[in-house]
């Protein structure tokens, strides 16, 4: 696997600024996470990675709130891409999500639970099969995961459960960007007396049911979780669809 690596590293390199092509790595975690060994076998078993500055995970140095740590994964600027996973290195439920771009750039925004601080990531996958890493450290109080949701204490979240609310802009400097939010209490299972209950899949789609992005949920997303995304262009509403783990659907239409 390391010679057709280093090819793709020096391939790739040529076609990158000169600081991106300096702080393309081939191996050595530049996060220094004791747990980098395990995320690759779990996650990149068997295919070649690379460090890539052109993934580019943005959330805050310091997290407040473990329970809604705003993250965005950026990597529009990588080619060819496939698929998209986000995970974080010492959270009790790794895998945050998946998303597959196919008309739509490969930007997402959301929120995600923290059980302590750790590195969050996001890898890549191109059609060469090369998975190109990014990511930062969030450092945190923690807790996120294993504290009730808020829907816990409330009897009204059950009248609204995937109840869908958003935005779309069709002009400025916003254009193009959607925002969604969907009513869910998104439990982890790690609260005693409260089983995993999560959204499992949510479909983005344009006005005419051409698939825009498939994102794969898991139990570390945060409670009525939002999504930002950006279209291409804005050429009527964009459509989500989706179920969580218990079988309850939902659909709804955002207008530009």
């Amino acid at each position: 696997m390391k010679y057709p690596l280093t090819i793709a590293a020096i391939a790739l390199a040529a076609l990158m600024s000169p600081a991106e092509a300096a702080a393309l790595k081939e191996s050595g975690d530049p996060l220094d996470s004791a747990r980098w060994a395990d995320m690759e076998k779990a996650f990149l078993a068997g295919a070649p990675v690379l460090f890539d500055p052109r993934v580019k995970v943005i959330a805050p140095s310091m997290a407040e709130n473990p329970m809604q740590v705003p993250v965005t994964v950026d990597a529009t600027a990588l080619p060819g891409i496939v698929e998209v996973v986000v995970f974080a290195d010492f959270n009790p439920i790794v895998q945050v999500l998946r998303f597959f771009p196919e008309g739509a750039p490969a930007y997402l925004g959301f929120r995600v639970k923290l059980q302590q601080s750790t590195p969050v990531r996001a890898a890549v996958r191109t059609t060469d099969g090369v998975w190109h890493v990014g990511g930062t450290w969030v450092e945190t109080v923690g807790g996120g995961c294993t504290a009730p949701s808020a829907a816990a204490a409330s009897p009204e979240w059950q009248k609204r459960l995937n109840e869908v609310s958003g935005r779309q802009w069709s002009e400025g400097p916003n254009a193009g960007r959607v925002r969604l939010r969907i009513v869910h209490p998104m439990d982890t299972g790690l609260v005693a007396g409260t089983p995993a209950f999560h959204i499992e899949e949510i479909n983005f789609t344009d006005a005419a049911g051409k698939r825009l992005m498939r994102v794969q949920t898991y139990e570390p997303v945060s409670e009525n979780p939002v999504f930002t995304l950006q279209r291409v262009a804005v050429d009527g509403a964009l459509e989500a669809s989706g179920r969580d783990n218990n079988g309850n659907a939902f659909r709804a239409a955002i207008a530009p």
